[in-house]
């Protein structure tokens, strides 16, 4: 079938005004339960937009791994790719797409580092290979071959046998503070339903439905 005949109606939901939750946080997490309960493949899976400081763009899928008031925070190394263009560029586009629901969730703000005893608490959470992984990889550089990377992965196995790894000095967080969120449910005929939440100076929040 040609691409420019792929097409699906949505009809699944709609999404009112009145029902939206007063802050886009308790409405993100509304949705997010509804996904995760769904037995959804990785709800957390979301697409990390960054630019360098000229406004050259690269995109990503990433793992949010905490939500709160405060913003949406996210793990990785600082001197991949995409921390040297956060370390240069603080403003980001992060979206959830959630096709099975026919939704989406857009957000768009500026990153700021995590406490460094937040990234340690998070790290020591996670399995052993992939804090292991952490070391092993030079994230974005080139590397001659996969096994360059199993080489140094076996050499850090025995490295820390038996005792803790310790946070790599260039692995952390970032916490994305959000400007605006916008909560978008697929319609008939495309007249999709866009209501989007906009902080204000005073940090409360309007809520604006945008045409489709």
């Amino acid at each position: 079938m040609p691409l420019a005949d792929l097409r699906k109606d949505y009809s699944l939901a709609g999404l009112a005004e009145k029902d939206l939750a007063r802050d886009p946080f308790r409405q993100f997490e509304k949705w997010f339960q509804e996904a995760e309960a769904s037995k959804l493949v990785e709800p957390n899976a979301m697409i990390l937009a960054s630019a360098t400081r000229d406004g050259r763009p690269s995109a990503r899928t990433m793992l949010l791994k905490s939500v709160d008031g405060r913003g949406f925070v996210f793990y990785t190394n600082y001197e991949s790719r995409k921390g040297r263009e956060l370390d240069a560029n603080p403003n980001v586009s992060l979206v959830f797409p959630w096709f099975p629901f026919e939704r989406q969730v857009i957000v768009e703000g500026t990153v700021t580092k995590v406490a460094r005893e937040e990234a340690e608490a998070y790290f020591h959470s996670r399995p052993l290979a992939s804090q292991l992984g952490a070391w092993a990889s030079a994230q974005s550089t080139i590397v001659p071959g996969r096994k360059a990377l199993e080489e140094a992965m076996k050499d850090l196995e025995q490295k820390y046998a038996g005792q803790p790894v310790p946070l790599p000095p260039y692995w952390g967080g970032y916490r994305v503070a959000p400007a605006t969120v916008e909560f978008w449910q697929g319609r008939r005929s495309r007249l999709h339903d866009r209501l989007r939440y906009r902080r204000g100076a005073d940090g409360s929040w309007t809520v604006e439905r945008l045409s489709p």
